[in-house]
């Protein structure tokens, strides 16, 4: 029997297998309102098969986004657009998730499609962007951000809590807290981008704090009955690896402790000089290792897209969960792709009745 097609319970959420969509930015909305194009797009992924569909990266505040092109959920406007979207995938058995950050320094960038670089100076689609510390990330991205104030911490702290609201009154059922890719929180956890002297910078604990602090904020309005996880760079691969990894399942330990119910393992990104091992499930035996020693159910992405090796690192117990993020963009119906390749009796009831009726009949 295939460990990829069981179900999957988080607390009262059950997926119909351990195949998860995971954020993929579209860079397609107006103002930070979604579109047509998106109801498009997830739908057609939700009706595939998979478990979970995690909305793409949505920013808390204007501030927060990628791109001019980004989703956002700073208003009730973006809110009320995102509830087809919900009514879509929920419809197509699966389960709407949504995953909210901030950008930070790497805010105010052109999409990947036209430079993939910030926004020239001058250019009125650009904007201040804001940092633990006045540093830019560098390469593609040189804009120096301005460093955050202590009441802009707290305010974007209030953002994240508005926007879970948000999401919840969209009809969300799974939330995630952007805290990796280099973005806002793993800058504040990472001492390349954070060189505060105050309660927030020096110390792994108060580099951990902004992290936590908006973690436990948003605990007190998301619903304890549903999931709330974290995607979090645990690595670098920067030649300190051994340390960063200690210090962040150490925080994940934490995160845990303050409410958070599933981790999704992933890479820093917070320099552009690293050496990344790129290859088939490289972040499988990263992710078993933050499974066993801090004690939480984990999900990740990045080379998880052949049935055989999401299979083998579900059963292996290295993931909970498995991301397969493009090969959903190649190929909207991967899961029942992925089924017959399993020898899963009956794939075609992988997807929706519809569909698989017509599958079985001839």
């Amino acid at each position: 029997m295939s460990a990829l097609f069981q179900p999957y319970k988080l607390k009262d959420v059950t997926l119909r297998n351990r195949i998860a969509v995971p954020p993929m930015c579209q860079y397609s909305a107006v103002d930070g309102v979604a579109n047509d194009w998106h109801l498009s797009h997830y739908a057609s992924i939700a009706r595939g098969g998979a478990g979970l569909v995690i909305v793409e990266a949505t920013a808390v505040a204007p501030e927060g986004r990628i791109t001019p092109g980004c989703t956002g959920l700073w208003n009730n406007e973006q809110a009320q657009a995102f509830v087809p979207i919900v009514r879509a995938i929920k419809a197509a058995g699966a389960v709407p998730g949504i995953q909210i950050g901030h950008a930070g320094r790497k805010a105010s960038a052109n999409r990947p499609w036209e430079g993939d670089d910030h926004i020239a100076e001058g250019d009125a689609r650009g904007w201040q962007t804001i940092a633990p510390s006045a540093i830019a990330y560098g390469g593609n991205l040189p804009k120096t951000p301005r460093a955050m104030t202590l009441d802009d911490i707290a305010r974007v702290r209030q953002n994240f809590v508005d926007t879970a609201r948000r999401a919840l009154e969209a009809g969300f059922e799974w939330l995630e807290l952007h805290f990796a890719h280099g973005y806002l929180a793993q800058s504040f956890f990472s001492a390349h981008s954070n060189q505060r002297d105050d309660i927030y910078g020096g110390s792994v604990e108060n580099r951990s704090r902004f992290l936590l602090e908006t973690l436990k904020a948003v605990r007190e309005v998301w619903p304890e009955h549903l999931p709330l996880t974290v995607r979090f760079g645990v690595i670098e691969y920067d030649g300190r690896d051994e340390q960063t990894l200690l210090d962040s399942i150490g925080l994940v330990r934490q995160f845990k402790d303050a409410g958070m119910d599933m981790i999704s393992v992933s890479v820093g990104f917070t320099i552009p000089d690293t050496s990344i091992p790129w290859g088939p499930a490289f972040m499988g035996p990263v992710a078993e290792r933050v499974r066993r020693e801090a004690g939480v159910p984990v999900s990740s992405a990045w080379g998880f897209g052949t049935p055989e090796i999401a299979e083998r690192v579900v059963r292996e117990q290295q993931l909970d969960l498995v991301m397969v993020g493009r090969a959903h963009l190649a190929n909207p119906h991967w899961a029942y792709f992925a089924a017959k390749e399993l020898g899963v009796e009956r794939a075609s009831w992988t997807l929706p009745a519809p569909y698989a009726h017509w599958l079985e009949r001839y």
